[in-house]
């Protein structure tokens, strides 16, 4: 044998003469097979169970293209029909998290929390409990995506305060974190970036409705961004992304026990979606509802939403032992106006106007206001949230891609409310006269009315831990 080089060397006898031939040692392959695709997509469909390391191989061969889109699909088709166990959602979770960069808020001694909601028309819970949960001492971050198509985004509804920057760098977000306890940030590419990838498949397939693909996509993204607890608001009906609410509490659970897995505390809520939260839908509009729920008022079902899920966050943070002081806690950082000092911080921070916060009238106001009337007499039974919410953007959105501030709903007739015939079931507001012919559609399949007022359904469904 050579040292230097591992080579064996041998004598072999030809003809007359001794030959000297270099034989390599083989190489033990068993360590570099994979399993095929092929492999992976019949294993799934047969019901199998992924291995830790088929998992990773899985999630590495879509980053790096090596799986054909066809097998990508046909893998996803499989997860949905035979579905995938905890660990191995939370296998998937945590190879999706580390597919691409993650935030570091281990300098951050407080606790660090972040909430999550599956949809939502008209909610804006997350940009209030942000300055909310800070105020008590949490630390919030809070990055957002744009993944539902109908509804109106948490960046859409920041961006309406002139100046405010929601595109920032990591290390401009972890800053205001630091300084401020919170920030809403548009979520960046490089977080979880195979989720975009599998959010994008997951449509074209019909998979979207696949729990263990949701609750992969909702954790990767939430622990990637250096939370160490989540409070999510599974929310169901025509104003999420879950339609069904037995669906909603599968989700729920799934979610809890996958985040136990992962080390992580997690707490989920479910919620009714199936009409818009609150008195507005729009950016400006919803914006000025924040401030009012910041100052402890506003409409009853957001103050109840909030009030709930700001109980939720201090309690997971630690921050309050019990409900009683989780209620207590809340309470006081309304009443003294600590949340809405917090709230005008974190405007400043990220370059928004605060005057706007601290005088609301400086909102533009929109150049017309028409009345959807109610057609007969009768309760409202039934409302599409996702109608309006469509409507209301394209009476909003602008050549440049941005929504108009000022355009939006308000005084949103709700599910169980008596009208009289002609009686406005919403308002709406607008600048463009082109555009509300199309808009007017999309508002009046919204409504339904019936003679009999419909038996009420509770806004919070179950508390799922």
């Amino acid at each position: 044998m050579i040292p230097e080089t591992g080579q064996f060397v041998c004598f072999v006898k030809k003809k007359s003469k001794l030959t000297k031939k270099i034989i390599m040692p083989e190489k033990d392959t068993k360590k570099d097979l994979k399993p095929s695709f092929a492999y992976l997509i019949e294993k799934k469909r047969e019901g199998g169970e992924f291995t830790k390391d088929e998992i990773r191989h899985i999630v590495d061969s879509i980053m790096d293209e090596e799986m054909p889109s066809s097998q990508q699909a046909a893998l996803l088709m499989a997860i949905y029909f035979k579905n995938l166990s905890a660990a191995e959602t939370a296998a998937f979770s945590e190879e999706m998290m580390f597919s691409g960069d993650t935030v570091d808020l281990d300098d951050i001694s407080d606790p660090k929390i972040s909430k999550v909601s599956t949809g939502g028309v008209g909610d804006k819970a997350t940009i209030a409990l942000a300055a909310l949960a800070a105020a008590t001492g949490v630390v919030v971050p809070t990055y957002v995506a744009r993944d539902e198509d109908f509804a109106i985004s948490t960046v859409d509804k920041m961006n309406a305060i002139p100046g405010f920057k929601s595109k920032l760098t990591t290390k401009e977000s972890v800053k205001i974190l630091s300084k401020v306890g919170c920030a809403i940030v548009e979520q960046n590419k490089e977080i979880a970036p195979i989720d975009e990838t599998l959010y994008t498949l997951r449509q074209a397939t019909a998979t979207s409705g696949s729990l263990p693909l949701i609750t992969s996509s909702i954790l990767s993204k939430k622990f990637a961004e250096g939370c160490e607890g989540l409070v999510v608001d599974v929310k169901w009906g025509n104003g999420s992304s879950v339609r069904d609410l037995e669906q909603a509490k599968q989700l729920a659970r799934t979610l809890t026990r996958v985040a136990r897995s992962m080390k992580r505390k997690c707490v989920a809520l479910v919620t009714d979606a199936n009409q818009p939260l609150g008195n507005t839908v729009g950016t400006g509009l919803e914006i000025l509802e924040v401030v009012e729920l910041l100052k402890g008022e506003g409409p009853e079902d957001m103050k109840e939403l909030v009030f709930k899920l700001g109980m939720e966050m201090v309690r997971l943070a630690g921050v309050a032992g019990s409900t009683l002081s989780a209620k207590q806690t809340i309470e006081r950082v309304l009443k003294d106006g600590t949340a809405l000092k917090k709230f005008r911080e974190m405007v400043v921070a990220q370059g928004g106007k605060p005057e706007w916060i601290d005088n609301p009238d400086k909102f533009p106001k929109a150049k017309y206001v028409k009345k959807l009337p109610a057609a007969k007499r009768g309760y409202v039974h039934l409302i599409n949230a996702g109608l309006i919410a469509r409507g209301v953007q394209v009476l909003a959105q602008k050549k440049d891609g941005t929504l108009d501030p000022a355009v939006g709903a308000f005084d949103i007739k709700k599910v169980g409310t008596q009208v009289k015939q002609g009686e406005p079931l919403i308002q709406i507001a607008y600048n463009d006269e082109s555009k509300m012919e199309q808009a007017m559609e999309y508002f009046r399949n919204a409504y339904r009315l019936a003679p009999k007022r419909p038996n009420p359904v509770g806004l919070i469904v179950e508390r799922v831990a």
